[in-house]
């Protein structure tokens, strides 16, 4: 031991042949079962995670001071004196391990192929780093919206810390994003500034004006007349005569907007590019010289987004000055949570293809897929039509996989979840956009314990299941039972997360 550690030490890295070793020895020191991924040597000391029974310590061990809080022994190897510190996953630790670490810093990403691994249990993100491995999208590991987070009892830094945990104790170093998701206040964006988030997912899908999508033609100067004008830095006119009649080439077609569909564009979305400016300068102040990314999202919105409105959409942003990496419409067919897309596929492909040609003309940025998880049936469509310009975008599907992990190692607390959440759904689905029905449900009664994971597998038992996961996880015997479920099966845990976003990430792999 004493010569593996002292020589980390003194090379200042650690070769793939001394990290199992290392990890055995560092054991046999600390009494912790040690994460050999984590260990690395930064300022002359050796960093690493432990683990005993449910609870994780962090490792420091170095002939300095440390710089982390928590206990400190002291050991003599050949004749050197070191410290030994093993310290608590606290924010303040997290902090340190951030400036020591920088490969622990989000950053962005850029127009580079993107997918989100949301996690509302902070519990996740070492299964997530095992399925990006394997694949050619670069993760943001660190995403969940303030929705979720009041669901949840969670806050932006919380989320941004436990996802930090997970890329250490896995050694990821590859780097990672940071999204603050769907925010809609400039109060939402200071508290995730201060937390360090990197890529801004702006929704402002409560400006947008469903009815002008349909509103008779004579209507529609009176909602165009009564937008922001000024925040707009335009009129109704200028508007019109800068966009009307004008031919967009789009590579293999050429689009004309004609005024009529122009102006209900307008009358449509107007407030929305009103509030992502606002937005948008708020938060480039905030940021300053840190970088940052932008998304604007109106996926979550009754009507679908067209393709003059998609126009009209990038057209304003860019003259109004925002600088944007993604962009989420609201798409033909369904994207309900949890389960596959609901709709013609040949009519998505084709829709698809028309925004992704506007977002590469008059970009070039990606196209994010919302409410995207278990949408394996589009997968193979979009990465065919926009390639490296897009941003799969996941949440639910880890909490789901986590009652995967909860049914087969603990039949009787799924059970009760399950019950729970059957009682919750008509209540909890109303800010949803689902179909499921719980009479539909597999009765939970009549299954053996070994077929609970076939609820997972059921189209309405995961809807019911993911939309009453804030009523769960606010009922503390249910949270407390699932956590401490979890950590203590973490690698079952880990292999169906890795299974499952496998099947999310391969159709995008680049051939």
């Amino acid at each position: 031991m004493e010569t593996t550690l002292l020589t980390c030490l003194q090379q200042g890295h650690i070769s793939p042949a001394e990290t199992e070793i290392l990890a055995g020895q560092l054991a046999e020191l600390t009494g912790l079962t040690v994460y050999s991924r984590s260990l690395a040597v930064a300022e002359a000391g050796l960093v690493g995670l432990g683990r005993q029974g449910e609870t994780k310590k962090l490792i420091h061990v170095s002939s300095d001071p440390s710089p982390f809080e928590g206990q400190t022994g002291t050991l003599s190897l050949n004749g050197t004196a070191l410290r030994c510190t093993l310290a608590s996953t606290t924010p303040q630790n997290a902090a340190a391990l951030r400036r020591l670490l920088p490969y622990l810093v989000a950053r962005p990403l850029g127009l580079r192929k993107s997918a989100g691994c949301g996690d509302r249990l902070g519990l996740a993100t070492p299964g997530h780093i095992r399925a990006v491995r394997q694949a050619d999208m670069a993760p943001i590991l660190a995403q969940q919206s303030i929705r979720e987070n009041a669901r949840t009892g969670r806050t932006p830094q919380a989320v941004m810390d436990d996802a930090i945990w997970g890329a250490f104790q896995e050694g990821w170093r590859a780097g990672f994003g940071a999204d603050a998701d769907h925010l809609k206040t400039t109060a939402d964006i200071d508290l995730c500034a201060a937390a360090g988030y990197t890529f801004y997912t702006i929704d402002p899908g409560d400006y947008v004006d469903d009815e002008a999508n349909h509103a008779p033609a004579g209507q529609l100067q009176a909602r165009l007349a009564a937008l922001p004008w000024e925040t707009l830095e335009s009129s109704p006119a200028d508007t019109v005569q800068h966009l009307a009649g004008q031919a967009i080439d789009l590579g293999d077609f050429s689009v004309t907007l004609d005024r009529t569909d122009l102006v209900r564009a307008v009358a449509k979305y107007g407030r929305v590019v009103a509030q992502t400016v606002l937005m948008y300068r708020h938060l480039a102040a905030v940021m300053g010289e840190c970088p940052f990314e932008l998304e604007m999202s109106v996926d979550e919105t009754e009507t679908v987004t067209s393709l003059a409105e998609h126009i009209y959409l990038a057209s304003e942003l860019k003259r109004l000055g925002v600088k944007w990496v993604s962009l989420a419409p609201r798409y033909v067919g369904r994207f309900e949570k949890g389960v596959d897309y609901i709709g013609d596929l040949a009519e998505f492909e084709q829709s698809f293809a028309r925004h992704a040609a506007v977002a590469r003309v008059l970009g070039p940025y990606k196209l994010s897929l919302h409410s995207g998880s278990d949408k394996f049936s589009i997968y193979p469509i979009a990465a065919r039509v926009a390639g490296e310009l897009v941003h799969l975008k996941t949440a639910g599907t880890s909490y789901l996989e986590a009652l995967r992990t909860v049914a087969v190692v603990d039949p009787a607390l799924f059970r009760e979840i399950a019950r729970f959440a059957l009682d919750r759904y008509p209540t909890d689905r109303a800010s949803y956009h689902v179909s499921a029905e719980a009479e539909k449900v597999p009765n939970i009664a009549r299954l053996a314990d070994d077929k609970l994971v076939t609820l997972l597998n059921n189209f309405h038992g995961r809807e019911v299941l993911h939309v009453t996961f804030g009523s769960v996880l606010n009922h503390a015997p249910f949270q407390a039972g699932i956590l401490s479920t979890l950590r203590r099966h973490e690698e079952s845990y880990y292999q169906m997360l890795e299974l499952h976003f496998n099947k999310h990430l391969q159709p995008f792999r680049s051939i």
